[in-house]
């Protein structure tokens, strides 16, 4: 997977850290999730890598030229990861409310990356605060916990709410079946987006259905991208320099309709707006009804200051 992601653009990869026995108690073998037919506990037990093959994992990806972060679901998986000497954290939307393992990871002084799924803003103003209390940088990723998400359920207002609230960056955790909600989210001004991986759309699992493959991935860096530019963050509402080629033919400017005798005063009648730019711009139109011509204009040209007084 890490070379297939590779290839497609990628500059880092996020994994999961479980360590089953810190993890979750004995109840979590009767708790069966809505997108599995085993229990949850069966699920991480079958997926969890050993300290071994996740030291392994992160060698390698960092070999390739990859950031490897992970997820912890417990201290037991923070420790390992501050031993493999982890750049960063990625905290999940079940662990959001989770205060104590929050303040755990925190201690160590790194970046954050938490996700909000399930929480309300009550909730995550309880993170925030602890977050900022221990001086950690971090992003608020928005995110609905249904695997797939349908698009009803998508709310990326949710996204820019938590950015209004917090003062900080947000990003999307989508588990929708396309890039179309990352690409938004990107419009809007998400800084982080995540999406589950496969190297192949043919393996089974819970979340297949809402992982992106290679091809995926590829598209949504190269397009994220693009609608980053087209963002233009800090810029203004105003022309801009390259506009003045359609400028010059698109604006209006103040002209005569029929001519205008020395004296006459103008009026609604014998002027009025037309293109080109270059002569008095339309927004003057207005300042100069009533003004006497000085001398004699002849219709349908552009009005200069000195024709009137």
């Amino acid at each position: 997977m890490v070379d297939s992601a590779k290839r497609a653009g990628a500059k880092l990869i996020k994994h999961q850290t479980h360590i089953i026995e810190d993890e979750m108690s004995s109840e979590a073998t009767k708790i069966i999730p809505g997108n599995a037919q085993v229990s949850i506990y069966e699920i991480m037990k079958r997926c969890a890598l050993s300290r071994q093959d996740e030291i392994a994992l992160k060698e390698y990806t960092e070999k390739q030229g990859l950031m490897y972060l992970s997820t912890p679901f417990s201290r037991a998986g923070a420790n390992r990861l501050e031993d493999m000497g982890i750049c960063a954290y990625k905290i999940g939307s079940g662990e959001c409310n989770n205060y104590p393992l929050i303040k755990y990871i925190a201690a160590f002084k790194k970046p954050i990356l938490l996700s909000t799924g399930m929480n309300t803003l009550h909730s995550i103003a309880k993170s925030v605060k602890i977050l900022r209390e221990f001086e950690v940088p971090f992003v608020l990723l928005h995110t609905t916990n249904l695997y797939p998400t349908p698009e009803n359920l998508v709310r990326l207002s949710a996204m820019k709410k938590l950015e209004s609230e917090f003062q900080c960056l947000v990003g999307l955790s989508d588990h929708t079946l396309s890039n179309l909600a990352c690409l938004s989210a990107t419009a809007l001004g998400a800084s982080v987006l995540e999406r589950h991986f496969t190297d192949t759309m043919d393996r089974e699992g819970p979340d297949i259905v809402c992982s992106m493959d290679e091809f995926a991935l590829k598209d949504l860096i190269e397009q994220s991208r693009r609608v980053y530019i087209m963002r233009g963050d800090g810029a203004s509402k105003e022309a801009t320099s390259q506009e003045q080629v359609t400028i010059n033919f698109a604006f209006a400017s103040v002209v005569s309709i029929k001519p205008i005798q020395k004296g006459e005063i103008l009026s609604t009648e014998n002027i009025w707006v037309k293109r080109p730019a270059g002569g008095i711009p339309a927004e003057e139109f207005e300042k100069i009804l009533g003004k006497k011509a000085r001398t004699h204009i002849e219709s349908n040209r552009q009005l200069r200051y000195e024709d009137f007084e």
